[in-house]
Protein backbone atom coordinates (compact mmCIF):
# COMPACT_ATOMS: atom_id res chain seq x y z
CA UNK A 1 0.00 0.00 0.00
CA UNK A 2 2.77 2.44 0.93
CA UNK A 3 4.76 1.47 -2.15
CA UNK A 4 1.72 2.12 -4.37
CA UNK A 5 1.11 5.51 -2.69
CA UNK A 6 4.78 6.41 -3.14
CA UNK A 7 4.63 5.51 -6.85
CA UNK A 8 1.51 7.70 -7.32
CA UNK A 9 3.16 10.64 -5.58
CA UNK A 10 6.32 10.19 -7.63
CA UNK A 11 4.34 9.99 -10.88
CA UNK A 12 2.33 13.17 -10.19
CA UNK A 13 5.36 15.13 -9.02
CA UNK A 14 7.22 14.21 -12.22
CA UNK A 15 4.22 15.24 -14.33
CA UNK A 16 3.88 18.60 -12.62
CA UNK A 17 7.61 19.33 -12.64
CA UNK A 18 7.71 19.00 -16.43
CA UNK A 19 4.98 21.60 -16.99
CA UNK A 20 6.30 25.07 -17.86
CA UNK A 21 4.28 27.85 -16.22
CA UNK A 22 3.98 31.22 -17.94
CA UNK A 23 4.01 34.60 -16.22
CA UNK A 24 2.38 37.85 -17.30
CA UNK A 25 5.27 38.59 -19.70
CA UNK A 26 4.46 35.40 -21.69
CA UNK A 27 7.70 33.79 -20.61
CA UNK A 28 8.29 30.84 -18.32
CA UNK A 29 8.41 31.65 -14.62
CA UNK A 30 12.13 30.85 -14.47
CA UNK A 31 12.94 33.53 -17.09
CA UNK A 32 15.43 35.93 -15.46
CA UNK A 33 14.18 39.51 -15.12
CA UNK A 34 16.76 42.18 -15.78
CA UNK A 35 16.78 45.93 -16.05
CA UNK A 36 17.49 46.87 -19.65
CA UNK A 37 19.02 50.25 -20.42
CA UNK A 38 21.25 50.29 -23.49
CA UNK A 39 22.15 52.92 -26.08
CA UNK A 40 23.09 51.74 -29.59
CA UNK A 41 24.92 54.38 -31.64
CA UNK A 42 24.22 53.37 -35.24
CA UNK A 43 27.41 55.12 -36.39
CA UNK A 44 29.55 52.46 -34.65
CA UNK A 45 30.91 49.61 -36.81
CA UNK A 46 29.22 46.91 -34.69
CA UNK A 47 25.83 48.26 -35.79
CA UNK A 48 26.55 48.77 -39.52
CA UNK A 49 24.23 45.88 -40.46
CA UNK A 50 21.32 47.88 -39.02
CA UNK A 51 21.56 50.42 -41.86
CA UNK A 52 18.90 48.62 -43.90
CA UNK A 53 15.46 47.25 -43.05
CA UNK A 54 15.82 43.63 -41.93
CA UNK A 55 19.34 44.21 -40.61
CA UNK A 56 20.18 42.90 -37.17
CA UNK A 57 22.95 42.88 -34.57
CA UNK A 58 23.80 40.97 -31.42
CA UNK A 59 24.37 43.07 -28.33
CA UNK A 60 26.62 41.12 -25.99
CA UNK A 61 25.55 40.38 -22.45
CA UNK A 62 26.76 42.95 -19.99
CA UNK A 63 25.42 45.54 -17.58
CA UNK A 64 21.91 46.59 -18.58
CA UNK A 65 21.58 44.12 -21.49
CA UNK A 66 20.00 41.12 -19.79
CA UNK A 67 21.62 37.87 -18.82
CA UNK A 68 22.52 36.68 -22.33
CA UNK A 69 22.39 39.90 -24.34
CA UNK A 70 19.97 41.27 -26.90
CA UNK A 71 19.20 41.05 -30.60
CA UNK A 72 18.41 44.41 -32.21
CA UNK A 73 16.50 44.33 -35.51
CA UNK A 74 15.59 47.15 -37.89
CA UNK A 75 11.94 46.52 -38.80
CA UNK A 76 11.23 49.74 -40.69
CA UNK A 77 12.79 53.03 -41.77
CA UNK A 78 12.46 54.40 -38.22
CA UNK A 79 11.44 51.25 -36.32
CA UNK A 80 13.44 48.72 -34.31
CA UNK A 81 12.75 45.67 -32.15
CA UNK A 82 14.99 44.49 -29.33
CA UNK A 83 14.67 40.84 -28.28
CA UNK A 84 16.07 39.16 -25.21
CA UNK A 85 18.36 36.26 -26.16
CA UNK A 86 16.91 33.96 -23.49
CA UNK A 87 14.42 31.51 -25.01
CA UNK A 88 11.01 32.60 -23.64
CA UNK A 89 9.45 29.13 -23.45
CA UNK A 90 11.97 27.01 -21.55
CA UNK A 91 14.09 27.61 -18.48
CA UNK A 92 17.58 28.95 -19.25
CA UNK A 93 20.19 26.30 -19.95
CA UNK A 94 23.42 25.89 -21.86
CA UNK A 95 21.65 25.75 -25.26
CA UNK A 96 18.77 28.21 -24.78
CA UNK A 97 20.43 31.39 -26.08
CA UNK A 98 18.50 32.55 -29.15
CA UNK A 99 20.41 32.92 -32.41
CA UNK A 100 19.60 34.54 -35.74
CA UNK A 101 19.31 31.90 -38.45
CA UNK A 102 19.45 32.64 -42.18
CA UNK A 103 18.90 36.33 -41.42
CA UNK A 104 15.13 35.80 -41.10
CA UNK A 105 14.52 33.60 -38.05
CA UNK A 106 15.22 33.54 -34.35
CA UNK A 107 16.28 30.01 -33.42
CA UNK A 108 16.49 28.11 -30.12
CA UNK A 109 19.29 25.50 -30.32
CA UNK A 110 17.79 23.53 -27.41
CA UNK A 111 14.61 22.41 -29.18
CA UNK A 112 14.66 23.99 -32.65
CA UNK A 113 11.88 26.50 -31.93
CA UNK A 114 11.67 29.28 -34.52
CA UNK A 115 10.27 32.82 -34.62
CA UNK A 116 10.07 35.37 -37.42
CA UNK A 117 12.91 37.85 -36.85
CA UNK A 118 10.96 40.94 -37.92
CA UNK A 119 7.96 40.47 -35.61
CA UNK A 120 8.65 37.63 -33.14
CA UNK A 121 5.78 35.42 -34.33
CA UNK A 122 6.34 31.73 -33.43
CA UNK A 123 6.73 29.42 -36.46
CA UNK A 124 6.06 25.78 -37.08
CA UNK A 125 8.18 23.69 -39.41
CA UNK A 126 7.40 21.02 -41.99
CA UNK A 127 3.65 21.31 -41.42
CA UNK A 128 4.00 21.00 -37.64
CA UNK A 129 2.64 23.62 -35.24
CA UNK A 130 5.06 25.99 -33.47
CA UNK A 131 6.96 24.47 -30.54
CA UNK A 132 5.76 27.39 -28.42
CA UNK A 133 3.10 30.08 -28.52
CA UNK A 134 5.39 32.43 -26.62
CA UNK A 135 7.00 35.21 -28.62
CA UNK A 136 10.50 36.28 -27.59
CA UNK A 137 10.59 38.88 -24.85
CA UNK A 138 10.86 42.34 -26.41
CA UNK A 139 11.98 45.64 -24.96
CA UNK A 140 11.07 49.24 -25.68
CA UNK A 141 13.07 50.93 -28.43
CA UNK A 142 13.19 54.58 -29.40
CA UNK A 143 15.15 56.11 -32.28
CA UNK A 144 16.55 59.62 -31.81
CA UNK A 145 18.83 60.77 -34.60
CA UNK A 146 21.29 57.95 -35.18
CA UNK A 147 20.85 56.42 -31.74
CA UNK A 148 18.52 53.63 -30.60
CA UNK A 149 17.57 53.64 -26.92
CA UNK A 150 16.55 50.24 -25.52
CA UNK A 151 14.87 50.03 -22.13
CA UNK A 152 12.68 47.98 -19.84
Amino acid sequence: MIKKLFLHILFFSLCFSSIQCENENRTVDCFPNSTINFVANLDLPQFRDLAGIGGWAYIDAGPSTGTRGLILVRTGMYAFKAYDRNAPHICPGTKTTLEVKDGIYLYCPEDGALWILSNGQPLGTDGNPPKTGNPPKTYNTQLAGNTVYISY
